[in-house]
């Protein structure tokens, strides 16, 4: 019999989840590795503004949650690919869903934001 999850309760597991969905730049990672494995440097390249940092926290965040594999392939220098997991793909369609969303309403976002500026 599966649990009943609610995000709305204090401490519903599901928060965590939300969290790591919700962090800044997770959405901007799992679609980057949406069309296939990307090596950290491409990743970093693709993903305009996101320092190495915080690229090497996300990475290590998502790893830990399921939602990517890191497959290291030795050699010199060391050769790392990053690929989303079954878990992880799963996450593309909502996401796909939210940025579209994001895209179509940015006028209307502008807008309000000039309207609560003046």
């Amino acid at each position: 019999m599966s649990k009943a999850y609610t995000v709305m309760a204090p401490t519903c597991p599901s928060r965590v989840v939300l969290h790591r969905i919700g962090a800044r730049w997770t959405v901007f990672v799992v679609t980057a590795l949406a069309q296939g494995p990307m090596r950290f440097s491409e990743l970093k390249a693709h993903i305009q503004g996101i320092t190495p940092k915080v690229l090497t926290e996300t990475l290590r965040a998502l790893h830990h949650d399921g939602l990517l594999e890191r497959t290291d392939f030795g050699g010199q220098p060391p050769h790392v690919e990053y690929a989303l997991t079954d878990l992880g793909r799963s996450l593309l369609e909502p996401l796909a869903a939210v940025r579209e969303w994001a895209e179509t309403h940015v006028p209307d976002v502008q807008a309000a934001n000039a309207r609560h500026s003046s």
